[in-house]
């Protein structure tokens, strides 16, 4: 809760006038607790997990052809019941999970000083910290994820997230209730690190899920605006990593590729890339005969 009762005690304080974007902070947030504001979380995951993957799903299940040129894996197809299945566990983790880490955390948000007040920081600054959050949170996701596929980790944790062999946006969170707390750490470090603004921490939310929504679509599509971000993985990336399964040791990075491309961890995925590569420049120029040797 800010310490100013009006708008002219804030621009005292601060001792400039407020912009269009503070005073609208400000008449919304001015009377409510910082607590309150810290648990916005739990209702933005919530339609993050609801709505984001929606409209996929629901042109998937009405076999809407056009989408059929960019699904990764198109002889793969999920029942409406096999959907709704992934959406209540997803559901039952985020009530008894999800929500009570949100609940508890604050002390911990406070204590590393995010904070709610005025002024608001410029969009250099969102960017920057931003920026800072997706390289922390990728770099200790990716040590996360390879524990998770040893032996002990895949068969106690992990398996969980892999039944989706093909996967939805619906099961990016889908996952054993002590790999969604293991894998809340990495998350975060950025903002425990480089602490922001309340606003900030909500964007980091968001588009964190946003982004592990869409690299578990199971849809590639060349017009998505994340193409033209540098090292960023995308569907395929992490599809490639599902349908190897099991025995994936391959493509662990959540978001970027580097800790993959450093620690030779794509192998297996550029070999693929490069053998479907070869197959398809062959069979484009008429050289059935070769492609078949290849193979």
């Amino acid at each position: 809760m800010m310490p100013y009762g009006t708008q002219a005690e804030a621009e005292a304080a601060l001792g400039r006038a407020l912009t269009a974007v503070e005073e609208l902070w400000f008449r919304y947030s001015a009377q409510i607790p910082d607590w309150l504001l810290y648990y916005h979380n739990i209702l933005f995951l919530f339609l993050v997990f609801t709505l984001v993957p929606l409209p996929l799903a629901l042109l998937e299940l009405k076999g809407f052809k056009p989408l059929d040129n960019y699904k990764l894996q198109p002889k793969a197809r999920l029942l409406p019941a096999e959907f709704r299945r992934c959406y209540v566990d997803v559901m039952r983790v985020f009530i008894f999970v999800v929500g009570p880490l949100q609940l508890m955390s604050f002390p911990m948000i406070k204590f590393v000083g995010i904070r709610t007040g005025l002024g608001l920081p410029s969009l250099w600054e969102i960017f920057f910290q931003l920026l800072v959050y997706f390289l922390l949170e990728d770099y200790g996701n990716y040590w996360i994820h390879r524990f998770l596929h040893s032996k002990w980790g895949y068969e106690n944790i992990h398996r969980v997230h892999h039944e989706f062999t093909a996967p939805i946006g619906f099961a990016a969170p889908y996952a054993h209730w002590a790999e969604v707390l293991i894998l809340g750490i990495p998350s975060f470090l950025g903002p425990a690190i480089a602490p922001g603004h309340m606003i900030t921490f909500w964007l980091w939310i968001i588009l964190r899920q946003m982004e592990a929504i869409e690299t578990h679509s199971g849809y590639e599509f060349p017009f998505t605006p994340t193409k033209y971000i540098p090292f960023y993985g995308g569907a395929e990336y992490h599809d490639y990593h599902h349908y190897v399964g099991r025995q994936s040791q391959s493509n662990f990075a959540s978001v970027f590729t580097y800790c993959d491309y450093l620690y030779g961890t794509d192998k297996g995925y550029r070999y693929q890339k490069e053998y479907l590569h070869k197959m398809r420049n062959q069979w484009a120029d008429g050289d059935f005969a070769e492609a078949a040797k290849s193979e």
